[in-house]
């Protein structure tokens, strides 16, 4: 590189990465155009993040509402193809996830590959499950008539989802992915102190096939937006797994105005096997009677 060169890169301005929020499809600032700083484990400043307002929650329960028939009336398959693809596009800015993963969780870079890679393995675990979860809580029932009784599995609509605050992209996921896997859509409260990884994923997802609105991704003031979402009578559901002991007992009294469910805050390894516990907290059973027939002389027609 001759000496030329050399001095313009030196002079060189650096282009610092703005991060949005991701509401509907779309990347909008905070309505509040309000900020604060994000920094790392060593208190050095990463970046400034959207501070999110009561008017942008209202804003993600409207998109996420509106993105629900379309997603939960997709076939499961479908479903599992559009979150496999979310895979392949996340492997294909691991490194970017790497290094804001070390940087959130004050990780080395081989440690943070690994729960990179790790979040990637669960959202593709979550995908295969997505046509197959009905055949695992679904079923014939046996009753004492001439009736075929069958319940099935269906979303229970939109899901406020409080990520973990310090599991900044492997807990993510794990909150995620399972709640869209069965066909719900999601509004998401980043970490409060580390969010940045949970905006990057808002940018993956909009490239990839997933419809927009599905995925909602918010970052602030944990309790400052939770509030609003708890006691929002078109929200149906509540995962406390980023509210401490006692925000969560708030928030569970504003979630019962509606009877919302609500999956309370427990110590979990996001690292260890994940299991469908999260797959099924947020469906409901339907149950159909469909009568078999007129019965023969044999006991049945069929």
């Amino acid at each position: 590189m001759s000496e030329k060169s050399e001095k313009s890169e030196q002079n060189r301005l650096s282009v610092f990465k703005t991060y949005k929020l991701y509401v509907g499809g779309k990347f909008p600032r905070s309505e509040s155009g309000r900020v604060y700083e994000v920094t790392d484990s060593k208190g050095k400043w990463l970046a400034n993040a959207p501070l999110s307002s009561r008017k942008d929650a209202r804003d993600a329960v409207v998109a996420a509402r509106k993105a629900f028939g379309g997603w939960s009336g997709a076939t499961a398959y479908n479903r599992g193809q559009v979150l496999y693809r979310v895979a392949e596009m996340l492997e294909g800015r691991k490194d970017q996830f790497v290094r804001e993963v070390a940087d959130s969780e004050g990780l080395s870079k081989s440690k943070a590959a690994a729960v990179v890679d790790a979040a990637i393995d669960r959202w593709v675990w979550y995908a295969g499950w997505t046509d197959k979860i009905a055949q695992v809580i679904g079923g014939a029932n046996p009753v004492a008539g001439p009736y075929f009784n069958l319940s099935t599995p269906e979303p229970t609509g939109v899901v406020t989802v409080l990520a973990p605050q310090k599991s900044s992209f492997l807990g993510l996921v794990s909150v995620i992915a399972p709640v869209i896997a069965t066909g719900n859509t999601v509004i998401v409260i980043a970490s409060e102190k580390s969010p940045l990884p949970a905006l990057s994923l808002g940018e993956v997802l909009a490239t990839s096939d997933l419809p927009g609105g599905v995925v909602n991704v918010l970052s602030g003031r944990t309790a400052e937006i939770a509030a609003p979402l708890a006691a929002h009578q078109d929200v149906n559901a509540i995962d406390l797994a980023g509210a401490d002991e006692v925000l969560a007992k708030e928030l569970e009294i504003a979630a019962a105005d509606n009877l919302k469910r609500v999956l309370r805050p427990q110590a979990v390894d996001y690292s260890g096997t994940p299991g469908i516990e999260r797959l099924t907290a947020f469906l409901e059973t339907k149950t159909v009677w469909h009568p078999t027939g007129a019965l023969g002389a044999s006991g049945s027609s069929y």
